[in-house]
């Protein structure tokens, strides 16, 4: 059974344009790693510039073994280096009953 998830990345000063371009590839990589189910995945920004992202793993175990692969690996360092992991209730949006964010085709 798939595992939504909803992953909120606050852009490290001045490196916007490379979060976008991370996270643009991100879901082809987890793809082709077979890791996520063919839903499409939704990239949106919140007003401080954090990009949410919201898509499913294809199971709990998905999520297991993306940890354990190399192309995720190296993915993820590139994450690191552009930005910040967020919990959405620092989001000024995530305390709103209807969170409104604007949306991003990357």
């Amino acid at each position: 059974m798939g595992r939504f998830v909803i992953a909120a990345y606050k852009p490290k000063p001045g490196m916007e344009p490379q979060l976008d371009a991370v996270v643009a590839r991100h879901m082809k990589v987890l793809a082709a790693e077979g890791l996520v189910t063919d839903r499409p995945a939704y990239v949106m920004r919140a007003a401080d510039g954090t990009v949410v992202e919201v898509f499913e793993w294809r199971s709990a175990e998905a999520i297991e073994q993306a940890h354990k692969s190399p192309a995720v690996g190296q993915l993820w360092g590139e994450f690191a280096a552009v930005c910040d992991y967020v919990p959405l209730v620092t989001l000024n949006e995530a305390q709103q009953p209807f969170a409104e964010f604007e949306p991003l085709q990357l």
